[in-house]
């Protein structure tokens, strides 16, 4: 059993680090708020107080936070990830960022005698808690093949794609057809129910047909109940977005459906709706579509 560190222990990766606890690993961990991981704690987590010392104590350290500009907050400064690394260390980073920054990041890692992976995930709350997420990996293979182990204490399947920076580039190319398909499931289930069809029978309909995607088998029936607390609200998604078209205008990769999607992620914004899951974007186009009286 690996003795690890987590920094930054919200939705998705304090349920990480609880999986690898329950796996028997030792984890040190450290979050901004440390009221929030309270429970890990009483699971037998053992609390840093800064990034640096969970990178200083731990031979593999991960984090997991919600934009670039919090992962230069939490590697960056005199208690940051990257003051406690040094030889021998490994740093596994699960945020979903820009290619540019992971790379970056990944060159000062190497300074330091550390070597970094990028290891963002695909899959929800939902298939978290079903052990059923999976992992992306970028990065030297010789020092994926040692992580690996760990990361399939978290979930069935973890791939390597290549060198640093190029698991958040699958990440980011995968992320975009999220908001794109439950907009598409959302244009769909209103043109039915506008029709005459009773929402709830036309959500089990759509999600028993050949669209019913694993993402959409989770999140479709949010558009009936949604969730007091979200699993990827508005603005982490429209950051994906944004990642997706910056990437796009980099690589000459047209992203037209992206783009529409995106502005329906900016109208949930204005209607007050940014805290909610992104799933929301149902209620966006019911609200257009004179459905919802908002």
């Amino acid at each position: 059993m690996a003795n690890l560190g987590f920094v930054g222990l919200g939705v998705m990766g304090g349920r990480i680090a609880k999986r690898l606890l329950d796996s028997g690993h030792a984890v040190t961990g450290y979050n901004r708020t440390r009221s929030k991981a309270r429970w890990l704690l009483d699971a037998g987590m053992t609390w840093a107080d800064s990034p640096k010392d969970v990178a200083r104590a731990c031979d593999v350290t991960f984090s997991m936070v919600s934009n670039t500009e919090a992962l230069l907050a939490i590697t960056g400064g005199e208690n940051g990830v990257l003051a406690g690394l040094g030889p021998g260390k490994i740093y596994v980073d699960m945020s979903t960022v820009g290619p540019a920054a992971s790379r970056e990041l990944s060159a000062l890692v190497a300074d330091k005698g550390a070597r970094m992976l990028d290891a963002p995930v695909s899959g929800s709350v939902a298939t978290l808690d079903q052990g059923q997420l999976t992992f992306m990996v970028g990065g030297d293979i010789d020092v994926f093949e040692r992580v690996k182990p760990i990361l399939l204490d978290v979930g069935p399947k973890a791939t390597h794609v290549g060198d640093n920076g190029l698991a958040v580039s699958m990440k980011v190319a995968t992320n975009l057809s999220l908001a794109v398909h439950m907009l598409a499931f959302s244009e769909g289930l209103l043109l039915a129910e506008k029709s005459g069809i009773k929402r709830e029978t036309a959500v089990e309909v759509l999600l028993n047909s050949v669209i019913a995607s694993p993402m959409l088998k989770y999140r479709g029936p949010f558009v009936l109940d949604m969730p007091d607390e979200a699993w990827f609200d508005v603005n982490m998604m429209q950051k994906d977005m944004g990642l997706a078209l910056e990437l796009g205008r980099q690589v000459d990769v047209p992203l037209p459906t992206a783009s529409v999607t995106n502005e329906y992620l900016t109208a949930a914004r204005g209607m007050g709706l940014a805290d909610q899951d992104f799933a929301v974007i149902f209620e966006v186009l019911a609200r257009m579509s004179g459905v919802s009286e908002g």
